[in-house]
């Protein structure tokens, strides 16, 4: 399984759940409505767990940490630091990249490709968060925050509310390029960072935020359920077919491959089903959901956030 963008299943507070909620239908979030992020209190963040295929290679562990430090400045200054990737680290994108290209192009959805060239992203490099950054917040005003590793659910989706997406930098070990049990810059920037600059998209992630910083433990976990299936292994209708727009599906040709096979059940999006369907990370996905739209998504998700 690709490593998809899960988060620590603990439910620790955050600075965020004492900034007050802006009314649901307030996407209009500016610089000046963002928290600190000197306040982002993580803990653990820097950890390599013992499954990870660059545990035991010291030059990997160093490298990993030099880029995690680049992102924790971040959390210092407020101004995201281009990283300086080595032509090994280049070589692991693109050859992700070029063997997902196939997939993409017969499974993944249309604005999802148009997105991809919008936002400048190729096959040929490693795309920079700043030029991501840039681009999103003219198209849909989201924000890209870099970040050191794993954080829990509620802070990780509770940044969502303020439009901004919480991103690693490093790449996957290269002996494994196919495989990585934690978000990297692959999953992120091939994976969820293009689907921002769907403006439905945009405002249903910012409804899970604000869902994510009033939520009990209970709810907490029925939203984690909720942007597994949509976020990370959503698939929608179009035109009669079906499409990808999950990352946790674009950015592993596994999964994609598996979504479209005869050994997956599909199902019509069903918000009750979804928030109370139980799954497990390291599994490849034996069900998958199709919203009819971004626009509906949006709209079903608007309603649960303001029932809580």
């Amino acid at each position: 399984m690709n490593g998809a963008a899960k988060t620590m299943p603990n439910t620790t507070a955050n600075a965020l759940t004492d900034v007050p909620v802006f009314p649901l239908d307030n996407i209009h979030i500016s610089d000046a409505d963002l928290p600190a992020f000197t306040d982002m209190p993580f803990e653990d963040i820097e950890e390599l767990e013992l499954d990870h295929p660059g545990a035991n290679d010291e030059d990997y562990r160093k490298r990993r940490d030099h880029i995690a430090a680049m992102s924790k400045r971040f959390r210092e200054t407020g101004v995201i630091t281009d990283i300086d990737y080595t032509d090994e680290e280049q070589g692991i994108w693109k050859h992700v990249a070029e063997r997902l290209e196939e997939l993409h192009q017969r499974h993944a959805s249309p604005f999802y490709l148009r997105a991809k060239k919008d936002l400048g992203i190729s096959n040929e490099r490693i795309p920079q968060l700043t030029e991501m950054n840039r681009r999103l917040k003219e198209l849909s005003n989201f924000r890209l925050a870099p970040i050191e590793g794993l954080v829990d659910t509620r802070a990780f989706l509770s940044w969502l509310s303020f439009r901004t997406m919480l991103s690693t930098q490093y790449i996957r070990h290269h002996s494994r390029p196919e495989y990585t049990p934690e978000p990297d810059i692959v999953h992120e920037a091939m994976g969820h960072i293009p689907m921002f600059t769907n403006r439905n998209f945009a405002d249903y992630s910012q409804f899970i935020g604000y869902g994510a910083r009033m939520a009990t433990d209970e709810q907490l976990e029925q939203l984690g359920r909720l942007y597994w299936f949509t976020v990370e292994f959503g698939l929608v209708e179009h035109e009669g077919d079906i499409k990808a727009y999950g990352a946790g599906l674009l950015s592993s040709f596994g999964e994609l491959e598996h979504a479209f096979s005869d050994k997956v059940e599909l199902r019509k999006f069903d918000l009750e089903q979804v928030i109370n369907h139980e799954f497990t990370y390291s599994d490849i996905q034996p069900v998958l959901y199709i919203i009819p739209s971004y626009a509906e998504l949006k709209e079903v998700t608007r309603k649960y956030i303001e029932s809580f």
